[in-house]
């Protein structure tokens, strides 16, 4: 297994760097997120299928795979279709002001940081995969949470473009549909979708103690969305954007767990 799990990583590592690259010629560094949801998703495919005995895969190998791969696909497309039709996203362009000289410098070794959050996610696709239980109708919850995970996801993000498409929204911010219920629904469905790997990996009876391992997935993904790369360097850019009008919204809307929102006071 170790030999595997190796690969995987130098695999995400060179991903990462051909990323760079790719930031390097096109001056747009929306694309490193599209290479790293593609790569993560091939991650977690190459996890999932690769047989840990001589023969076929499993059911469960085949249903893992094909959830990453369905959710991959999903936002990698996603962020492609953003990247090709807008300018760089604001929180690499706060980059490149605050690193100036040093930018490419810190950027490729943020990239590989970012390899390294890959490599930690798809062990919980490789713990979940490996469960030797059989298939039963209590997999079809896990099934259900990603379903519903990436439907919202892709709600949220269509609401908002939407929003930015109406010219009258120009200096507004998005506070209908679900934008109303959290400042950030798109961060909690992605969270959210993570969660389905440790109810596939778990093995309530005892059986398959490396399971609970898949919970690191969800964990780290709650971490880095709400105290790291997510909402914080968000919000600091709609703080200096929007000012007042942004302080109002934090204070009415939750900011990840859609809640109703708040009367103004």
């Amino acid at each position: 297994m170790w030999p595997l799990i190796v690969g995987v990583t130098v695999g995400l590592a060179a991903a990462m760097t051909v990323a760079w690259l790719i930031e390097r010629r096109t001056s747009n560094a929306g694309w490193v997120d599209v290479v790293w949801s593609f790569a993560l998703g091939a991650a977690g495919v190459v996890y999932a299928m690769w047989p840990l005995h001589q023969g076929m895969p499993t059911d469960r190998q085949f249903l893992v795979a094909a959830l990453i791969a369905v959710w991959s696909l999903r936002l990698g497309t996603h962020i492609a279709r953003r990247t090709a039709r807008a300018a760089e996203d604001s929180r690499y362009a706060q980059f490149r002001r605050e690193w100036g000289d040093a930018f490419q410098r810190r950027m490729f070794w943020f990239l590989q940081i970012q390899a390294a959050v890959a490599s930690s996610l798809a062990v919980s696709i490789l713990v979940a995969a490996r469960n030797p239980r059989p298939l039963s109708g209590y997999d079809l919850v896990p099934v259900a949470v990603l379903v519903v995970a990436l439907a919202g996801e892709a709600i949220a993000d269509r609401q908002l473009r939407a929003f930015r498409a109406d010219p009258a929204n120009r200096s507004r911010i998005c506070d209908r549909g679900l934008w109303g219920w959290s400042r950030h629904p798109n961060y909690f469905f992605e969270w959210l979708g993570w969660l389905a790997y440790p109810l596939l990996a778990i093995d309530l009876l005892g059986n398959y103690p490396w399971g609970w391992l898949a919970f690191s997935a969800p964990a780290f993904m709650y971490w880095l969305l709400l105290h790291v790369s997510g909402v914080p360097p968000l919000e600091q850019q709609m703080l200096r954007s929007r000012g007042e009008a942004f302080r109002e919204y934090q204070a009415r809307v939750s900011v990840f767990l859609p809640l109703p929102p708040a009367r103004p006071s």
